[in-house]
């Protein structure tokens, strides 16, 4: 069993040679070496709805290994091979799993989250050029395959579509209810679309029937990431680099055969691949897989603590807001059996962890990382000192440093004990790079050995002990008048209030200062609070007296990614608009004016405004004003409409 209590014995792991560790050389193999531990142990358990999650669909080692051949026989067959790409745009499901391995055996993978866009969507695949697409076929109440039919017939490379009927995971009844409401939406498309099941039974289960020499720095999958301003950008991830961080994560957590993990988080990200994916598969644990929307499905969260006393769930995975959501609802079961609970994808508000605690009596493993390190990076010691607000250390062979940059981002030195600087990672876990050679520009710094590290563009300390606190992310900070504000000033605070579920604070675009610190909150349910008494107790306790947050706005729900994260720009264009909206109606000659703002793939953010004139003639004078006006501000603008 692992588990490490002090940066000693991650040293003692350092002291032998990553490359001396003898690992299996594909993720494929990684897979076989936990299903050998057991075959007969069952390795995964799915239940479609959460009212019926003492009945599972229930998967042994060997027949996860026997599907997992079979999808990779069949992608080969559909002329998948080490430089085609196959791309799931699919909820969580066991047929998602089989498929990420089988086509990181048979090709590369594509995880696509299925929420996004239909435009997004094509965009990806676009960039990965995939060959191959298993999605959803048309079920009740999901949008997944008319989403995605409009825009099929615009990725070029893109020549087979597999589709899953969810109605096999309903009893008999419902799946013969289910077949009468099916209804076909969207265009026609160009495509060959074939039922993925039923065409996997032609295929062989016992073995691969393709030759393919696997090596370690072949790409195992893209994963898109950084999709905040124009088209997410494609991680590529060497099989190397999925395997190490598997290993890395394996020593850092006590699994072992017996473990029971809940995964929750959504398989189009790396935190659930690899923490609830690959890190249990390796070690012929047993992985429980709730429902196709994880946290999100309906009633998995109100029946979480039933869940946990059923499968005697010992660890499971989740976002600040997966955690101050369970603090709302009663444990009603033997939650005995937990041992941790893991929080990585975000930075965990102090007083989430402390109440998440005391609330469970449950110990949080607050970690970090990214889709460019494979997932994780650093984590707190399973069973030594856990300090809260901390990420922990780094993990055995995951190089990992502050370094203070110049303004022009170079190298200047690396940063003494305490002292901020941006994080710096390199390892065998650290991608090779992004698929499009334009985005590489800038991302890797050559320091003191000529060997690139990554630069995370995240802002951490590190301590005397060897601990890494994140201090922010260079790019939201709030810039005031030239003086840099840490979000977290003002947010650790605002989560300390006993009112107070989520805090996030942001800039609002301000023609003097360039921005000021404006905070959103969401509430705890059945608190009441006005926003003039939140203010008030941000004046008393925010230390930093530039950081006091000109406004504070009480929102209902807290806009968050699909992964759980808080998605800030969606705050920002709010306040983006409304600052330019309040700037268009005071400007002379305009009877009204519409600004709507988001993400453009050139500018970052780009505001659309739609302009009626109180007097056509004023045309050009109009505009020379809101040139004028709007000038004084960062976010760029385009005049969509003028009338």
């Amino acid at each position: 069993m692992a588990g490490f209590k002090t940066i000693a014995d991650i040293k003692a792991l350092e002291e032998k040679a990553f490359e001396d560790y003898d690992l299996p050389t594909s993720t494929y193999e990684l897979i076989k070496t936990g299903a050998e531990i057991n075959p007969s142990r069952i390795a995964l358990s799915f239940f479609l709805e959460a009212a019926n999650y003492s009945k599972p669909k229930e998967y042994s080692y060997q027949e996860m290994i026997s599907l997992i051949n079979q999808v990779a026989n069949m992608f080969n067959d559909f002329a998948i091979d080490k430089d085609s790409v196959v791309s799931l745009v699919l909820p969580n499901l066991p047929q998602t799993f089989f498929s990420i391995f089988a086509a990181e055996t048979a090709g590369i993978v594509n995880p696509i989250n299925p929420l996004l866009e239909a435009e997004q969507i094509a965009d990806i695949m676009n960039a990965a050029k995939t060959k191959v697409l298993v999605t959803l076929a048309p079920f009740p109440k999901t949008d997944i395959w008319p989403k995605l039919s409009s825009i099929i017939d615009r990725v070029a490379s893109l020549e087979t579509v597999f589709q899953i009927d969810l109605a096999q995971f309903l009893p008999f009844v419902k799946r013969i209810a289910v077949g009468f409401m099916k209804k076909y939406s969207g265009t026609s498309i160009n495509k060959k679309v074939l039922d993925f099941d039923k065409t996997l039974k032609k295929y062989s289960s016992t073995s691969l029937d393709f030759k393919r020499d696997i090596k370690a720095s072949d790409i195992a999958s893209y994963f898109h990431t950084g999709g905040t301003t124009g088209t997410p950008k494609l991680a590529q991830h060497s099989h190397l680099n999925e395997i190490a961080n598997t290993w890395m994560g394996s020593q850092t957590l006590p699994l072992s055969p017996k473990t029971n993990m809940f995964c929750g988080l959504p398989l189009f990200h790396v935190n659930a691949v690899v923490v609830t994916g690959t890190i249990p598969f390796s070690q012929g644990a047993h992985v429980v897989l709730a429902s196709p929307a994880g946290y999100r499905g309906k009633g998995v969260m109100q029946n979480f603590w039933k869940i946990v006393e059923h499968y005697k769930i010992n660890y499971f995975s989740g976002v600040p807001t997966v955690y101050s959501g369970l603090l709302n609802i009663p444990i009603d079961a033997d939650i005995s059996s937990l041992q941790y609970a893991i929080c990585g994808a975000a930075p965990m508000p102090e007083e989430v962890f402390k109440s998440f605690e005391e609330y469970t009596n449950i110990n949080i493993l607050e970690g970090y990382g990214m889709t460019e390190g494979a997932c994780i990076s650093s984590v707190n010691p399973a069973y030594g000192d856990r300090r809260v607000g901390s990420i922990g250390y780094s993990l055995p062979h995951q190089e990992m440093k502050t370094v203070c940059l110049d303004e022009a981002g170079k190298y200047l030195h690396d940063c003494a004990i305490d002292e901020i600087g941006i994080v710096v990672i390199r390892g065998p876990n650290v991608f090779p790079g992004y698929k499009d050679e334009r985005a590489n520009q800038d991302i890797w710094l050559k320091i003191d050995d000529g060997k690139a590290w990554f630069n995370t563009g995240d802002m951490a300390r590190m301590d005397a002990d060897g601990y890494f606190w994140l201090t922010g992310r260079r790019k939201e900070l709030i810039i005031r008048g030239g003086h840099n504000i840490d979000p977290k000033l003002i947010e650790a605070p605002l989560h300390s209030h006993p009112a107070v579920a989520l805090a996030a604070a942001i800039g609002r675009p301000d023609a003097y200062a360039g921005e000021v610190p404006v905070a959103y909150v969401e509430l705890l349910e059945g608190r009441h609070i006005s926003e003039q008494e939140l203010l008030d107790f941000a004046k008393a306790n925010i230390g930093e007296r530039a950081a006091v947050p000109k406004a504070i706005k009480i929102i209902d729900a807290m806009p968050v990614t699909a992964v759980g994260k808080i998605f800030k720009p969606t705050l920002v264009y709010k306040e983006v608009k409304d600052v330019y909206k309040n700037v268009l109606a005071n400007i002379e000659g305009i009877e009204a004016a519409k600004a709507e703002v988001g993400p453009n793939k050139l500018l970052g953010t780009l505001a659309r405004l739609s302009i009626k004139l109180k007097n056509t003639a004023d045309i050009e004078f109009v505009k020379e004003q809101i040139k004028q006006e709007l000038g004084k501000y960062t976010v760029k603008y385009k005049i969509e409409e003028i009338e």
